[in-house]
This record gives structure tokens, C-alpha cells and sequence, in this order.
């Protein structure tokens, strides 16, 4: 079958779930057609993908560890005005070169108009879409109402009217429209193959500034903290007592993961995913006013895996979040998953669906 497969590029998580469906499809004996933008465009070539055509994509402006509304607006508006005339290309080019039986959208709206432009079956493989297609509980919603609301009128706006929406999530929220499914996240090879262990070591991933207070309470603790991110441009590890800043290598990285004692970060979906599977507790800490990383944080805080904490300014949050692990590892041992099978699986189903013309 040949599919038409896009990508968004904000963000890698987008690009790194998407590498690992498009090796299941490709092995499967599927043809593909990728559009991708961003970083998602030299990630997937590097992974082997030749058919990557790169068009201009939604991008967010960070300032101050919070997102920027009025210059993520136009900077949108400013870039979509030169990337326009390329995406018409590619547009084009894919008419007239490939012509798709079917489309699989993560988040991308240019594969999405293909498709609803020549009336093909398309299905959506992201974990956005659990914002607009779930409700979620007070709790997850307190004092972000209106960061929600935002967040909910771009994701309805997004992709509306495909045919099936595959939602990753490792949390269940009671699902409100029809044509929607939720599967577990979508993990990476390297995941899969880690050895997890019971470590003593703390990893830590924040590329935001303003750390000084987590960096205090890091080594009061004592714990080992492996660091990655607050010194981008490390060709060697530097150590400061129990802190050790590391440069940043996957394997490397994977590893610290698998043997982690716990694990902070921001509230991105693909790390606390893979850090449920691998039974980690993470204390989230999720840029401000980015909705999708509040409620994946409040909901990894709910089910006690970890710790949502607002900000890192909060010694006495990140000291009761290290004297909690126990508690998170005991949760944490309830959850289960078969590694990419149910995800996967649904995918082949519903190209089936496509393929025999039942939508």
C-alpha cells in the first residue's frame, strides 16, 4: 500500500515515535512518502529514510522557560509566508509522483489537507489529540483553565475529521468522541532493548534557566546526579562533587535511564512515557503555559508515578520528591506493556480498513 506519512517537527518526540512506525511499515512492505518539518526532517533521514521532504511546519518560541504567545504567532505567520511556495511544491510533486492510498498524520497538516483534498482515508498516530478527545478531571484542569482551553481550540482545529485518531498516552482518561482509541506510548528500540535496574543515581534533563535552586537541593541530597542539558556545548563530563554534567550521547543517555533512581525533567511525553515503561519516578517539572506538559504532568503526579512541581524554585518539592521513591516505584510496578504491539497493531488495522475501502 502506498502512504503518504507526515511528521510535525516541534519537538523530537514527534520525529523519534514516528521513526519507529514507519520502520514497522516499511517492513511490512508498505511504500512511504514522508513529509516532515523542523529537526524531524534530518532525524529521519539519518535513520535511513530517503523519501523525506522537507516543508514548513508549526514552531513555538520559548522565553524565560515559558512559552511566548504574540511572537509564536508571528513568527508562525512570518515563516508560513516564505515556507508556503515550497509546500505548494511538494504538494504537487507527491500528485503527481506517488498518489497515496491512504495517510497517517502525527500532528502535520500538510499530509492532512493531501488527504482531504483527494478524499483518502487518513489516520491520526499522536498524543495531542488526547487534549480535545478526552475529558479530564478538575484536578488536571485547576488554575490552567484558560492555557487548556487555548490548547484544546488548536488541537480540535488541528486534524479535525480524520477517520480514526490513535492516541498515545500512559494515562486513561474516559474518551468523548467517537472514532478515537488510546494505546500505550510509543517506544523507541533502544527503550525496548535497555536492561532496566535499581540505581542510586538521580538523571536529570533541563535545558531551561533558572536551575540554581534544583542545583542546591541536588547536592544537599548527597545522590549522585547524572546532568544533561544545563551545559550544551560539554565534550567531556565535568564533575562538581555528586554532580556530574554529562555531554550528551542516546546510548549514554539510555543507560543512565535504565539505572536511574529517579528521574527530573520537563513534562515532555516521550521521556515520562519512557520513563513509566521503565518504571522510573519522575518528578515533571513542565514549561509554563504549555498545557500538554502541565497535563502530563498532573497526570504522572495523580497515578503516583512521580511529582508534578510548577517550577524548579521549590527546594522542599524536590527533597519530598527524592524521599518519595519508594512510594513511585510501588505504584510504578503496576504498569505494564507489551512494547510497541497494541499501537502497532491497531495501526495495521485500520490501513486494513483503508485498503478494503470500509471508510
Amino acid at each position: 500500500m502506498r502512504i503518504l506519512y507526515g511528521v510535525v517537527g516541534e519537538g523530537m518526540g514527534h520525529a523519534m515515535r514516528s521513526r519507529v512506525v514507519l520502520e514497522h511499515l516499511v517492513a511490512q512492505g508498505h511504500e512511504v512518502e514522508i513529509v516532515a518539518s523542523g529537526r524531524a526532517v534530518e532525524f529521519l533521514k539519518k535513520r535511513g529514510f530517503a523519501e523525506v521532504n522537507a516543508i514548513h511546519g508549526l514552531h513555538i518560541v520559548y522565553e524565560d522557560n515559558r512559552v511566548h504567545r504574540n511572537k509564536t504567532f508571528w513568527s508562525n505567520v512570518l515563516s508560513g509566508t516564505t515556507g508556503l511556495p515550497k509546500n505548494i511544491a511538494a504538494y504537487f510533486e507527491l500528485l503527481e509522483d506517488f498518489a497515496p492510498q491512504a495517510v497517517i498524520s502525527d500532528f502535520e497538516s500538510w499530509s492532512y489537507f493531501f488527504a482531504k483534498a483527494h478524499r483518502l482515508p487518513i489516520i491520526s498516530v499522536d498524543n495531542m489529540q488526547v487534549i480535545n478527545r478526552c475529558t479530564h478531571p478538575p484536578e488536571i484542569l485547576e488554575g490552567a483553565r484558560a492555557d487548556f482551553e487555548i490548547a484544546k481550540a488548536l488541537v480540535k482545529s488541528k486534524l479535525p475529521f480524520c477517520d480514526h485518531y490513535l492516541i498515545t498516552t500512559f494515562f486513561q482518561p474516559e474518551i468523548r468522541k467517537k472514532k478515537t482509541s488510546l494505546h500505550p506510548p510509543i517506544l523507541r528500540p533502544e527503550i525496548l532493548a535497555a536492561k532496566p535496574a535499581e540505581g542510586e543515581h538521580v538523571l536529570v534533563y533541563q535545558t531551561a534557566e533558572g536551575y540554581e535552586t534544583l542545583l542546591r537541593a541536588l547536592k544537599d541530597s548527597g545522590l549522585e546526579c547524572r546532568i544533561y542539558g544545563m551545559k550544551r556545548d560539554l565534550k567531556a563530563e565535568e564533575r562538581d562533587g555528586n554532580l556530574r554534567y554529562r555531554p550528551f550521547s542516546e546510548e549514554t543517555f539510555i543507560d543512565d535511564l535504565a539505572t536511574a533512581k529517579a528521574v527530573i525533567a520537563s513534562g515532555g511525553f516521550t521521556l515520562m512515557g519512557e520513563a513509566v515503561y521503565l518504571h522510573k519516578p519522575m518528578l515533571a517539572v513542565p514549561l509554563d503555559r504549555m498545557f500538554e506538559q502541565i497535563m502530563n504532568s498532573r497526570y504522572l503526579d495523580h497515578l503516583g508515578y512521580g511529582k508534578y512541581a510548577p517550577d524548579l524554585d521549590d527546594a522542599a518539592a524536590i527533597h519530598g520528591f527524592l524521599e518519595g521513591v519508594p512510594d513511585y516505584r510501588r505504584n510504578l510496578a503496576a504498569y505494564t506493556q507489551d512494547g510497541n504491539r497494541d499501537l502497532l497493531g491497531a495501526v495495521d488495522a485500520h490501513l486494513d480498513r483503508a485498503e478494503a475501502g470500509v471508510y
